[in-house]
Formats: C-alpha cells, structure tokens, sequence
C-alpha cells in the first residue's frame, strides 16, 4: 500500500529539517546493526577522532565518505556496521588539562598522579562528545549504541592482553636505546610521530687535537653543544689518510676527556673530512657504532634539553649552550670556520618543537617479526589500497620498520602493566595488577610510570571494538572489516600498526581495503592551520547552507588519494543544486493527482528515454561505488538531476501535463514519480537530509518508514531502450543546436521560424516533430535528405546527425540588423583608430610600462576580430 503524496513547503529549510530528521532516524534504530546470518555483513570502524578534536574539514570529508559508503549498503540489504568511538589521545588530552591547572597556578605534581587522572576523567566526561554531537550534524550514520572509547574497560583488557602476550612471545622489550626525545611535550615519540622540517642551519668545523703530537683531525657538525658527549672520532678503515692515527687518543676540545681515534665503515670517506664525531647517547647512527666499539655513552641532555655532565655549561638550554661553546671554541681556536647548511631538522608532530636523539631506558616492539605477514597481505592483494599507489608507500615503511618504542611519559593512558620489586628487583608483566612480588614475596612493589604510546590501543581498534579478546558473536560476523577509510598522512602511524596487529593477534587482515584520501586544503592550495588563520569550520558552513551542501561539495571535489581545493562558492553552487531538486520535487507534486508510481504500460519517446538513462544512471553510479570512485557517482548523479530530469524531462511532460488527455497526463505523472523516487535513492548516500525529506513527500510504500531502509535501486533489462534514448538524444541535440544559435543571434522565443532538418535519418526527427516544434521555436518542420539548392539567406547549423538550415529573414529585420551592426562597427573602428594613433605615438611607447603596451595591443588586436566579424555579418545580409 502506497502513502499519499505531501506538500512541500516554498523554499527548503535545511537548519530546522536536518536536526528533525536525525532525531527521527536515531530514534527509529535505523543506523544499528545486528549480527544477522540472513545478510551479508559490511563493517566499517570509524577512525576515532581524539576526544580534545573539534569538528575540521579533514573529518568531515573522511565521514561523509564513510556515511556514503555505508548508507549505500544498508540499502543494498547488508548488515551494515558503522562502529563508532573515540581516541584517548595521550598527549593531546593531557596537555589540555595541565593548561586548565596553570591557569590556577597548578602543575599535575601539584596534584599527584591519582587526582590528576581524575581530572582528565572528568575533562573527558565534560567535552568528550562534542566531536560526537558534530559528527551527527554533519549526518553521519553510525552505530551509537556501540560508541566505543580507547580507554573504555574492554579496550584496555585488549590492550593489557596484547602488551603481555607479545612480551611473552619475546616481541615486547625493555632497553636502553635512542628514541626521538620531545623536550616541549616531555616524553620519546616514535618514528612514526617525527616531521621533517628543512631549516637553515650551520656546520661548525672543529680542530681535535690528537695526543701527545701537533696534529689535530678536523671535523663538521650541525650540534655542536652535542660534543660534550663525544665518546671517539671515526674514519673509514680505507682512508689511507688516517690510518696512523686508528687506536690512537684525541682530547675533546673544551672537556680535556680523552677519546679514541675508531675504524668503521659506517664513515663516508669522501664526504667532509673524513673524520666523524661519535656521540652515542645523542645520535642513532652513533649510537650503533658506540655498541660495535664498546664506546663510553655519555648522556648530556635532560628531558627539557638541558645541559647535563657538561661541567661549566650545566644548567644551560640546549641553544643557549651551543651559542656558549662556540664561543669558547674560536677563544681557545678549536673552531675552524662556519658554512651555512641547510639541513633536514626532525620535530614534533605535535608542537613542532626540535626532537633530540637521546639514549633512554624505554619500552619497544620487536617489528621485523610482525611485518612478515603485514607485507604478506598486502602483497597477495588480501589488503588492497586504493589507490594502488600507495601499496609501494605502505611497502617501503615496512620493508624498513625499525623498532617501536611505545612508552611515554605521561600520566594519562594506558599504564605499562610492569611492576617492579624494589627488595629484590625482580621485573614480572602481567594481565593482572600484583602486589605481592612472586619471587621474593616482598609487598614493596611499584608500577611502571609510563603509559603506552596512544596508537598501541588504535592498532587494535578493528577487533579490540568486536569484543576481542573474548570471542564474541559480533567479531565472527563482523571482522576482518570491509573497508577503512583514512588519509595518506597516518598510513605509518595508524594503517600500518592495525594491519600487524590484526595478522598477529586475529590472524586474518583488519580489512579487505583501505581507501586512502587526501587533506582538504584552503582555495589557494595551503594546509589549514591556526598559524595560517585559513581554516573553515565545517559547522559554520553547515550553519550557512546545509549538510548536504557541505558533503557534496566534498564528495565531487575529491578523488582517491589526491588534496582537494575547498572553496566556499562551490558549496553555494550544491546549496543551488539542492534547491533545484527541491523545486523540480515540488512541481512533480503540485501536478501529481495519483497516488502511486507503478510505471505505465502506454510509455511515449521522452517516457523511455529518461527511464533509460535512469537505468543507465543506476548502474554507472552503483558500478562507481563499488569501485570507491565517490566523486565519480556524485558526478553522474548531478549530471542526470540537472540536465535529464530537470531541464529535460520535466520540460518534454509539460504538454501531456497540461493536456486535456487525463491518462496520458497520468502516464506522465507515474514516470516523474517514478524516476524521482528513485533517483532520490541513489542521492541518498550523498544527500540524506533532503532526499528523506523529498521521499517522504512523494508516494511510497507505507511498509518502509525512511528512504534509509529502502532497496537500491537495480539496472534492469526492462528498462533498456537503448535505441528509443539514443533516437532521443539526436532530437535534443537538434533542439540544443537551434536554441544556442538562436541565443548567440538575441532572437526571441516568441519569435519562430520554419526549420528545415536534413539527414539519413529522417525517421528520428519525424517522430519528434512535436518536441522540436515547441521547443526550437518552429513555426513548422520539414524533414529531407535533401540540402537545398543554395543557402543563401539560410543560418546553417549542424549537429552529429543533421544539418538544419532556418531562414534569417523569418528571423531578423534586415533594415534593423543592418542598422544595428552599421552602428557597432562604426563603434568598433573608433575604438581601434584610437588605439592606434597611441601605439604609433613615440613617447608612449618610450614611457609606458612594458604590460601597458602589451595590453593595448590585445586591445587592438580584439576590436580587429570584432571589425572582421561585424563586416562579416554585414556581408551576409547582403
């Protein structure tokens, strides 16, 4: 049983329908998904956006794909899971806490670590799900009733339960090795989190001296406050230059240490000196030379880079004792010269400060056994990434994985479960927490300090949601996932880690695809930034125009993998575009008098047409979907809305619309309804918002409560008239062709004339001859194979098919004509005289600007067009 028809009101109002429509939707349960052995499942985990994060452009382009995406499949009868939640986000969250506590002049140690926690606890508590009511404005059509949160209590129990697991397996250690040191945020980052920035810097060439003689080695380094922890000076075991002085001491400038003179090949002879200083608690590649030569590891940094076991510079800043040493250095005259070098600086992804390398005692992963079978997926084409391109990047990184050192200093996240025993020092990991040491018995325990770095629990995000570590029923159906969707720009951090884990811990892939897009940049192709003060906040824009206009916009100007341009103008453009649907909706309904949109077995040339290219539409933009091309189907989408259904369909119906033929009226009703209600379910994904609100306005079956739950619309062979559409797009390319020509010649519509059409193929233009007539503006039309005689007096135009000659003189009045263009020309020749008598003047030509000339020119030389064309109309009128 069908619904009747609604009104709609004049103008469409997204500020007050959205809201009412999501309500409408979340309470009816429609975004929940259940394990059902009837449907084939579709997953697809929300990347967790950080509980401080408020809604940007970049979460608004990854969700609105997602929201496309899943809707699509809901409709397609899947049991679509969109899993939604939120990112603990270490670093970020605490440091907007401990920004909260120096207003009142408070530091965390001023609290101690259990009120801190709770602080942040109640932080979250209070702006931890404004990223989620912005996500619902925006559309988004998650599952809420299993939000989950990285630091909820089944996602830690799948944290603890991986970081023990993979100690005991020997994958997770303790050591004493270089990490990226952030002396702003206080604590090691990983790999993954470094950013290379290209700054000017210097190299500072320093004389050593060697010991006991008169020779020195030179060598260059960009840090030279770093020589305070100068354990030896390598050569390459090659270099003839220095092979007297291997085994022999130099003494450090400054610090009188003695250190030794080391072969290994790690040194490029021909780069520099040849000679390379060797600080190993302050540089990887030192670090590794240090272990192979068993040198002395001097740390000389503290974690806010201060100076330390640096004798007098004790105490100093980093920069503020490099600037100190070098001054000492040309006092004494170690210091050679000073070249500017410009060089690749790491810092931080978070505050961009400068990274220091230092050694410390961290927590690490083992990577090269876990990347065997993440390199093995993907390589099999188990994990695809579209685009393909970025399988390489994926590759690279983890063909060349090192370590991951997962240990912070921070309070907040999830605490390393290591407890250590201060009576006997015993160290025991543990999925429980233990106060007793099970070696000594001794109650004198303490827990690591340190918490996991935050992408640990977001690399099990895919199955850690499911239920994992328990075998849930959801994790059987629903995993591996069916598609994730990200930015090239965590493909390290996040993709990476997700696809080791899953091989490790589920042994099967996360996902079968990874669809990687790229950022939303500002119009004039910058990075959104605070420091740049060129962000748009995609709410603002919501505010102004709409959800729908906002998606749109994104969707149709995004491809895989590829930065789009935003630019608030094409945002009005969609705004247009549902205005346009909304008006063609409201002009269907005000000449709908049936109640039902069962296709008519009567179905005239236009009727065939658009329900081909419909049928057409569906399959191309189903077909774009699956392959993931969104910007593509929303393309297709707008190209058949605007042009076939709007300016074409509804304009060919009009006759039968306001005839006196009441079936043949309703026969054009039922194709309106029809093709609408269904091109409104394939918009749908893009444009939920007015699409709901159009379908519940038109005949529906009562059965099916939203557009949202409605089947997706399927080619069908019934609806192939391939020949009737192509016959059809010959006719309106004849009327296209007339129309334009009459445009460019500012002839009325009122104003008609006799069209002659000639081609092979008359029987195509004979069966149109009521659309061309009306719609070309002919007062009559004769259909030949035969070119007239001459053409003089007739505009000739022609399209693929045909060539249509109309008389002018039905056209123009001669005598005004001419007058008109007699008038121009003289006008035209005015102009270019003027303009000549300039570029002949000496002077000017002497004192105009080099572009002020070159513009007169491109003057004169477009009213020499305009004169040739003027005189070229004039000839023609005879």
């Amino acid at each position: 049983m069908n619904v009747m028809k609604k009104e709609l009101p004049k103008t469409y109002e997204p500020q007050s329908t959205e809201k009412r429509l999501y309500e409408f939707w979340e309470k009816s349960g429609f975004f929940h998904a259940e394990v059902d052995e009837n449907k084939k499942p579709f997953t697809i985990v929300i990347p967790p956006p950080n509980v401080t994060g408020q809604l940007h452009m970049g979460h608004a382009l990854d969700e609105t794909m997602q929201d496309i995406l899943i809707r699509h499949k809901r409709m397609q009868g899947y049991s679509a899971l969109w899993l939604p939640g939120t990112d603990h986000a270490g670093i970020a969250t605490q440091i907007k806490v401990e920004a909260e506590l120096r207003k009142d002049g408070k530091t965390r140690y001023d609290l101690g670590r259990e009120a801190f926690l709770e602080k942040v606890w109640d932080w979250k508590n209070l702006y931890g799900s404004r990223i989620i009511t912005q996500l619902k404005t925006l559309g988004a059509s998650c599952d809420w009733d299993r939000e989950r949160f990285t630091m909820d209590e089944g996602c830690s129990k799948a944290v603890r339960e991986v970081f023990v697991s993979l100690y005991e397996k020997g994958l997770i250690y303790r050591g004493n090795r270089i990490i990226n040191w952030c002396p702003h945020c206080t604590t090691a980052l990983s790999d993954a989190e470094v950013e290379y920035e290209e700054q000017p810097g210097f190299f500072w060439h320093i004389r050593y001296p060697v010991k006991d003689s008169d020779e020195f080695v030179e060598i260059a380094t960009t840090r030279p406050e770093t020589m305070l922890g100068d354990s030896a000076v390598a050569v390459h075991p090659d270099d003839e230059r220095y092979t007297h002085l291997v085994g022999k001491k130099l003494i450090l400038p400054l610090v009188g240490r003695e250190i030794p003179v080391v072969a290994d090949e790690y040194v490029e002879k021909d780069f520099g000196t040849g000679c390379v200083k060797i600080t190993p608690c302050h540089d990887p590649n030192d670090f590794e030379v240090g272990k192979r030569h068993n040198l002395e590891e001097i740390l000389i940094l503290d974690g806010d880079a201060k100076i330390i076991n640096g004798g007098k510079y004790n105490g100093m800043d980093r920069y503020e004792a490099r600037k100190a040493i070098v001054a000492d250095l040309e006092e004494q005259g170690f210091l050679v010269k000073i070249e500017p070098h410009t060089h690749n600086v790491n810092t931080c992804y978070r505050c961009n400060t400068t990274l220091e390398p230092i050694t410390s005692a961290q927590w690490f992963v083992k990577m090269e056994p876990l990347a065997k079978d993440a390199i093995e997926v993907v390589e099999s084409g188990k994990t695809q990434f579209v685009p393909e391109r970025f399988t390489k990047t994926y590759l690279n990184w983890m063909n060349n994985v090192r370590d991951w050192c997962i240990s912070r200093q921070l309070w907040w996240g999830h605490r390393i479960p290591a407890f250590y025993c201060d009576d006997c020092g015993e160290m025991t990991v543990s999925r429980e927490d233990i106060t007793v040491c099970p070696k000594c018995g001794s109650t004198h325990i303490r827990q690591d300090e340190d918490v996991l770095d935050t992408w640990f629990s977001s690399a099990l995000w895919p199955f850690s949601t499911l239920g994992w570590p328990d075998k849930t029923p959801e994790l059987d159906y629903f995993y591996p996932t069916s598609v994730l969707v990200t930015g090239y720009d965590i493909i390290f951090f996040w993709v990476a880690r997700m696809i080791f884990s899953g091989m490790e811990h589920m042994k099967e892939r996360p996902f079968d695809k990874v669809l990687i897009h790229g950022i939303v940049r500002d119009s004039q192709g910058r990075k959104m930034s605070k420091s740049l003060g060129n962000g748009i906040d995609p709410l603002e824009i919501i505010d102004q125009y709409g959800a729908d206009a906002l998606r749109f916009t994104l969707i149709t100007g995004n491809s895989p993998g590829n930065d789009m341009r935003f630019y608030t103008e094409r945002v009005e453009a969609n705004r247009n575009f549902a205005n346009k649907i909304w008006n063609a909706a409201r002009f269907v309904l005000m000449n709908l008098t049936v109640d039902d949109d069962t296709l008519p077995t009567e179905l005239t040339l236009e009727d065939r047409w658009i329900l081909s290219k419909f049928n057409n539409t569906v399959r191309e933009v189903t077909q774009s979907l699956e392959s993931y091309e969104l910007g593509i189907a929303a393309q297709k989408l707008y190209d058949f809305i605007w042009d076939s259904y709007c300016d074409w369909y509804i304009e060919l119906c009009k006759t039968r619309l306001n005839g006196e033929d009441k079936a043949a009226a309703e026969n054009a009703q039922r194709v309106l309804s029809y093709v609408l209600s269904r091109t409104l379910q394939l918009l749908h994904p893009f444009m939920p918002y007015i699409t709901e609100e159009i379908w519940q306005a038109l005949p529906h079956d009562e059965t099916i409560p939203s557009i949202m739950i409605s089947k997706w619309p399927e080619y069908t062979a019934e609806l192939d008239f391939a020949a009737d559409e192509a016959d059809m797009e010959h006719i309106m390319d004849a009327i296209r062709a007339v129309r334009n020509r009459r445009a460019e010649m500012n002839i009325a519509p009122s104003k008609q004339a006799a069209l002659t059409i000639v081609s092979a193929n008359t029987a195509i233009y004979e069966k149109g001859e009521a659309y061309i007539k009306r719609l070309a503006y002919a007062s009559s039309l004769t259909v030949t194979t035969e070119h007239p005689a001459s053409t003089d007096g007739l505009v000739t135009i022609v399209t693929g098919d045909a060539t249509l000659y109309l008389p002018l003189a039905e056209l123009v009045d001669f005598k005004a004509e001419r007058a008109r263009l007699e008038k121009e020309l003289k006008k035209a020749e005015g102009g270019l005289a003027g303009i000549e008598a300039k570029l002949s003047n000496e002077k000017f030509l002497a004192k105009a600007p080099e572009n002020i000339v070159a513009s007169e020119k491109e003057r004169a030389d477009k009213f020499r067009a305009l004169i040739a064309n003027l005189k070229e109309s004039l000839a023609k009128l005879g």
